[in-house]
């Protein structure tokens, strides 16, 4: 599996396009806002030639979400995530607005709803959703267990864990799912987060502050 890192907008954000040999592709929490953020992503599918599969989102923050009309219009795609965090599309505008700004475009709904242990699979690859809620309740990482690595959105970052000090979210909640949910994963599993670099499931387990 490949996989491209890209950086949008102004929180900053982590979306990530995922594709195997087939061509088929995922793309993961398109954070795109600014019209060049939005040519960059649609650019890079279809100088690679990818057949965009599925739309994911690992939680539905505003930061995670600003690409998902953009996506719908280009490729005809809605979103799949966990129903327990439908509410933020909702909450969008309003969230928008607290920080200074107004949404350019309308959210749209999603369009499947993923649960706990579900496989997406494109190609020959498949990402299986692991719900840890803590930051918001609908919280999905996709794990691919072929490549050892894993899309943590918000929940685990290098040295950190999410806030969860939002809406649904629940700080002890979100210490024991990363313990019984992805400590449990292999050492060498690598960790992409929805804002900043890679770690893996070993550095964190023996380094992050929030585990000692």
């Amino acid at each position: 599996m490949k996989i491209k890192r890209f950086e949008f907008n102004m929180f900053p954000e982590n979306c990530y396009v995922l594709w195997d040999e087939t061509n088929e592709a995922v793309v993961i929490d398109p954070g795109c806002f600014y019209e060049e953020e939005k040519q960059a992503l649609k650019n890079f599918i279809t100088k690679n030639g990818l057949n965009v599969k599925h739309l994911l989102n690992t939680h539905l923050h505003l930061d995670h979400i600003f690409g998902n009309p953009f996506m719908l219009k280009e490729f005809g795609l809605k979103a799949e995530a966990n129903q327990a965090d439908e509410f933020w599309i909702d909450e969008a505008p309003k969230q928008s607005r607290m920080f200074g700004f107004q949404l350019q475009e309308a959210p749209v709904p999603l369009g499947t709803y993923l649960h706990d242990g579900d496989i997406i699979t494109f190609g020959n690859t498949k990402l299986e959703a692991i719900h840890v809620p803590g930051h918001s309740p609908g919280s999905l990482v996709y794990y691919c267990a072929a490549d050892h690595c894993m899309f943590s959105g918000d929940v685990l970052f290098q040295g950190s864990i999410g806030r969860a000090d939002l809406a649904g979210g629940n700080f002890d909640e979100l210490i024991e799912h990363i313990c019984s949910r992805l400590f449990i994963l292999p050492n060498d599993t690598v960790v992409y987060p929805g804002h900043g670099a890679p770690t893996t499931i070993g550095i964190e387990k023996a380094e992050n502050p929030f585990f000692r």
